[in-house]
C-alpha cells in the first residue's frame, strides 16, 4: 500500500501569527506544510522537506530577504514554484521580485480578505497560472477602519491570539462584555463562519494584513 502524494508548501514569514494562520490554511487544504521565520531556517528546512511551493514574505527583517531566499532556492531546486507576500508599502520590492525570480507570483497581504484566498492563489501558481493580487481589499479594510477605538483594540487583541478571558483581564471588563464586543466586531466587519474559515481567523487575518503584527507592544 502506497501513501497518497501530498503537495508540499514551505511558508516563510517572520510574524508568528501570520505564519501560523497561513500554514494552518494550507494544512486544511491537504498540503503538507513546513514553516520558518527566516530565510536561513527555510534553507535548512528545504534540504530535507523538498517543497513544491515556496510562500514567503519579502521583508523578513533580516538578510537574506524573501527575494534572495527564492533566488537561492531556485538555484538548488528549479522546479519550486514561488509566491511572494508583501504589504502595500513593499510594492516596489515586489515588482523587483517578479523581475528577478522568473515565473514568481505576488500577493499583497492587504489585497486578501482571508488566508483561504491565499491558498486559492497558490493553487493557481502550482497550475502554472502566475497571479498578481495588488488591489487592496477595500471593503474589508474600510469596515475595519470604521470600527470604534475600543472595537479596534478588541480586534487587535484577538488577532494577537488572546482568548476572550485574556482580553477581559487585559481590558478590566467582564468576559461577557468582551463576548458582546467580539460579536459586534464580526457583525461590523461582515464576517460569518463557514466550512473553510472562522470569524476569529478572518478578523485576525484582516487586522494583520492592514496593520501588521498585532503582538507589537503586548
Amino acid at each position: 500500500m502506497t501513501d497518497t502524494w501530498r503537495r508540499r508548501v514551505l511558508v516563510v514569514e517572520d510574524h508568528a501569527l501570520m505564519r501560523s494562520l497561513v500554514a494552518e490554511a494550507f494544512g486544511r487544504r491537504s498540503f503538507e506544510t513546513a514553516s520558518a521565520s527566516s530565510a536561513n531556517e527555510a534553507l535548512e528546512l528545504a534540504e530535507r522537506f523538498d517543497p513544491d511551493l515556496l510562500v514567503t514574505d519579502i521583508d523578513l527583517r533580516q538578510r537574506p530577504n524573501g527575494v534572495e531566499l527564492a533566488t537561492i532556492l531556485r538555484l538548488r531546486a528549479p522546479h519550486v514554484a514561488v509566491m511572494f507576500l508583501s504589504n502595500l508599502s513593499r510594492h516596489a520590492a515586489a515588482m523587483q521580485a517578479r523581475s528577478t525570480v522568473e515565473g514568481a507570483s505576488y500577493v499583497n497581504k492587504a489585497a486578501i480578505d482571508s488566508v483561504d484566498e491565499l491558498v486559492d492563489a497558490a493553487e493557481a501558481v502550482l497550475a502554472d497560472r502566475p497571479v498578481a493580487r495588488e488591489t487592496v481589499g477595500k471593503d474589508g479594510q474600510a469596515r475595519l477602519l470604521g470600527l470604534t477605538a475600543a472595537q479596534l483594540e478588541t480586534t487587535r487583541l484577538l488577532a494577537a491570539g488572546l482568548s476572550n478571558a485574556e482580553i477581559a483581564r487585559r481590558r478590566s471588563v467582564s468576559v461577557r462584555a468582551v463576548e458582546k464586543s467580539v460579536e459586534r466586531v464580526f457583525t461590523a466587519l461582515g464576517i460569518a463562519g463557514g466550512e473553510r474559515t472562522t470569524p476569529r481567523v478572518a478578523a485576525a487575518t484582516l487586522y494583520t494584513a492592514t496593520f501588521g503584527d498585532p503582538t507589537s507592544g503586548l
